[in-house]
């Protein structure tokens, strides 16, 4: 859904691109940094409650994930390890921040439940990822769903700083409800697509 903006975004940073060119800075380098920011965002504000100031440090590096790849377009450099490089480290950011807000309704037993639902998003947001990798592997399309990666990382990110911002947990609350039944059926989707695609292939599931 929200791949639609990507051209606005790459326009906005594209200052910060040519800045990185100019200065000989690398693709692979700013993935890295930019992850780094993330997951630091995420594990060190999130467990002691400063959700606000930990969504603020998470949006300033998340977006190296679209200055990365215009940095590989415009210079040629993209390369298969820096596309592996990228998805895996998204993985560990996408990880960082769901595991900070478990850490968070961990702490002091604040509430197992939503402990337990963001890992609930935590995993099924894995899975989204890995089926329709899986499935590109195979020579299948699974580029479907209602939860792509981009949306749930906005929602999540920013149904959390609301919450920091209010003094509330509940926004927070029903960002994972939503989160945890839309990468459910986002699983589900892929696997139906596939499977479809297998049929019409000749070769369907025994």
């Amino acid at each position: 859904m929200l791949d639609r903006f990507k051209a606005f975004w790459v326009q906005v940073f594209n200052p910060v691109v040519q800045f990185f060119l100019r200065h000989d800075v690398s693709p692979n380098a700013v993935t890295i940094v930019g992850t780094i920011g993330v997951v630091a965002g995420a594990l060190v504000f999130f467990p002691t409650g400063h959700l606000l100031i930990g969504v603020l440090v998470i949006t300033c590096f998340v977006f190296s994930d679209l200055i990365d790849g215009q940095m590989a377009r415009l210079t040629g450099k993209g390369s298969k390890f820096g596309a592996f490089l990228d998805s895996t480290l998204d993985r560990l950011g996408d990880a960082a921040i769901f595991g900070g807000l478990a850490l968070y309704f961990a702490n002091d037993g604040h509430s197992k439940l939503y402990l337990a639902l963001s890992l609930v998003c935590l995993a099924m947001g894995s899975v989204t990822s890995y089926a329709r990798s899986r499935a590109e592997s195979l020579g299948f399309n699974a580029k479907v769903g209602i939860a792509e990666r981009s949306d749930r990382l906005v929602a999540i990110l920013v149904m959390t700083g609301f919450s920091g911002i209010f003094h509330t947990d509940v926004l927070a609350y029903i960002a994972l409800w939503a989160l945890a039944a839309a990468s459910t059926i986002t699983v589900v989707q892929r696997i139906w697509a596939v499977w479809q695609q297998s049929k019409a292939a000749g070769n369907p599931a025994v």
